[in-house]
C-alpha cells in the first residue's frame, strides 16, 4: 500500500473518484453491451430461425435458457480465478472466446446443436458479470457502488437500444447474402465486436488501484485508505473477516438468491420474448420490430442512473429496490390483459422494463455490503449463479405456456408474480439493517 498520507478534502476525493469512474466505467459499460447483445440476440434471430429449424416455442425457450445452466456451474470458480489472476487477463480472453462461440450459433442446424452452443456460451460468459461486480469492489466503496453498478448495468437497456435496430436491419436486408440466412448473419456480425473488445481489454484494463499508472500517489492512497476503512467497518460489524464458506452459511445470502431470481425472471422474460410480443401485437416487419423494441429500453436507460443516484444520495436501498420491483409487477400484470391494444401493451411493458432493470441495478448494493474478502468473491458469484437460473426457467416457462395456451397472458402474469415476490422478499431480508444503509 502507498505510504503517503491520505489527502484530505471533499473536493480532492470527489475529483479522484470521478477520474476513476471515467477511466473504468465507460469501457466496462461497452463490454457489457457486447456481452448482453451476444446473450439475447437470439430473441431477434428467433423471428426467422425458429421457422428454418422447425423449433417450437418450448424448444426455443429451452435453448435460450440453457445458457444459464452452464453459467450456474462455472460462475463461482470463475470469480475465484479472477481474484487470483486479475481482471485484465481473465475478462479479456473470455470476451474473445464468447465472441467466437456466439458467432458459431450461425452453424446450428438442429435443436440439439442449438442447446449445445447456448450451453457453451453460458460457460464462457459466466466469468464476466460477477467478475465485474467483484472488480468494482476493488475500486469503489459502498458509498459510490449503487451509482457505479447502475451505470454499468444501464448497458442492458442500451444494448437493447443499439441491437434492436441493427438486428432488425440485418433480418430485413441480409437474407440470402453469401448463401446465408439473415439470422446466420445476425450471429456472425454481432459476435465479431466481442473479439475486438476482448483484445482491447488485455491492454486497457487495470487490475487494482495499486497497479494504476494513471493515478498519482495521493490518489492511490486515498482510494486504498477508503477501501481499508470499509473493510475494517465490516469486520467490526461481525465476528471477524468473512471466510469463503460464510457466503454459503448465511441465510441472507440464500434469500438474496431468491430475490435476484425474481428480478432475473422478469429481465429475461423481456429480453428473450419482447420481439415476439411486438410481432404478434403491432407489426410483423423485422425492421419495425427492431425500432419499436428500443422504446422499453430507452425508458430503462433513462431511469436506471437516476434511480441509482437517488439511492446513493438518500443512502437508502431497500425501499428503492422494492418499489421498483412492485412497479415491474404491476406493469407486467397490466400488459397481460386480454385484448389490450398493442400500443398500450408496449407502454405497459416499457414500465415493466424500467421497474425490473432499475431493480436489477439497485440489487447489487445489497450483497456487496454484507460480505468481504473471499466470502465477497464467492457470495457475489453464488447469488448471481442461483439468481440467473431464472434465465433458464423464465424463457422455458414462457415458451411452454405459449405452446399450450397460444397466448402471452399467463406468461406475463407469471413474470408479474416473480417480480412481486422479489420485492416482498427484499423487504424481509433487509429489515434488520434498514437503519444502516448499504
Amino acid at each position: 500500500m502507498n505510504s503517503q498520507p491520505v489527502p484530505a478534502g471533499a473536493d480532492f476525493e470527489a475529483a479522484t473518484y470521478r477520474k476513476v469512474m471515467w477511466r473504468l466505467m465507460p469501457f466496462l459499460f461497452l463490454c457489457y453491451v457486447l456481452a448482453y447483445v451476444d446473450r439475447v440476440n437470439v430473441g431477434f434471430a428467433k423471428l426467422q430461425m425458429q421457422q428454418d429449424l422447425r423449433m417450437s416455442d418450448s424448444v426455443y425457450g429451452l435453448g435460450a435458457g440453457i445458457f444459464f445452466i452452464g453459467y450456474f456451474f462455472f460462475e463461482v470458480p470463475s470469480n475465484m480465478i479472477m481474484q487470483r489472476i486479475g481482471a485484465r487477463f481473465w475478462i479479456g480472453p473470455i470476451m474473445i472466446v464468447w465472441g467466437v462461440v456466439s458467432a458459431c450459433t450461425m452453424l446450428v442446424t438442429s435443436a440439439t446443436g442449438f442447446y449445445a452452443v447456448r450451453f457453451l456460451l453460458g460457460i464462457v460468459e459466466s466469468g464476466f458479470f460477477p467478475g465485474v461486480i467483484l472488480y468494482l469492489t476493488f475500486w469503489f466503496t459502498s458509498k459510490h457502488r449503487a451509482r457505479m453498478v447502475a451505470a454499468f448495468m444501464s448497458a442492458i437497456p442500451v444494448s437493447g437500444i443499439i441491437a434492436g435496430p441493427i438486428s432488425g436491419w440485418i433480418l430485413a436486408r441480409m437474407n440470402g447474402v453469401g448463401h446465408l440466412s439473415a439470422w446466420q448473419w445476425l450471429f456472425l456480425m454481432e459476435g465479431i465486436p466481442s473479439l475486438i473488445g476482448g483484445a482491447i481489454t488485455l491492454y486497457y484494463l487495470t487490475d487494482n488501484p495499486a497497479a494504476a499508472r494513471w493515478l498519482d500517489g495521493r490518489e492511490k492512497s486515498l482510494i486504498l485508505a477508503r477501501l481499508q476503512e470499509e473493510e475494517h467497518s465490516k469486520r467490526g460489524a461481525g465476528p471477524g473477516r468473512h471466510r469463503f464458506v460464510d457466503a454459503f452459511r448465511s441465510p441472507q445470502v440464500w434469500l438474496l438468491c431468491l430475490v435476484y431470481f425474481g428480478v432475473t425472471a422478469g429481465n429475461y422474460g423481456i429480453g428473450f420474448w419482447l420481439p415476439q410480443v411486438i410481432k404478434e401485437t403491432i407489426t410483423k416487419s423485422p425492421l419495425a420490430i427492431g425500432w419499436l423494441s428500443i422504446i422499453p429500453y430507452t425508458g430503462a436507460a433513462i431511469a436506471m442512473p437516476i434511480m441509482g443516484h437517488h439511492s446513493d444520495i438518500k443512502g437508502e436501498r431497500r425501499w428503492h429496490f422494492a418499489l421498483c420491483g412492485a412497479l415491474g409487477a404491476a406493469a407486467f400484470a397490466a400488459s397481460s390483459v386480454h385484448g389490450i391494444p398493442g400500443g398500450v401493451g408496449l407502454a405497459a411493458l416499457t414500465l415493466a422494463t424500467m421497474g425490473i432493470l432499475c431493480s436489477n441495478a439497485l440489487f447489487w448494493s445489497l450483497p456487496t455490503a454484507l460480505l468481504s474478502g473471499s466470502a465477497a468473491a464467492a457470495g457475489i458469484a453464488w447469488i448471481n449463479s442461483v439468481g440467473n437460473l431464472a434465465g433458464y426457467v423464465s424463457p422455458f416457462l414462457v415458451g411452454t405456456i405459449r405452446d399450450r395456451t397460444h397466448s402471452m397472458t399467463l406468461a406475463l402474469l407469471a413474470l408479474s408474480a416473480a417480480a412481486l415476490g422479489s420485492a416482498l422478499t427484499s423487504l424481509y431480508v433487509t429489515r434488520k439493517s434498514a437503519r444502516h444503509p448499504a
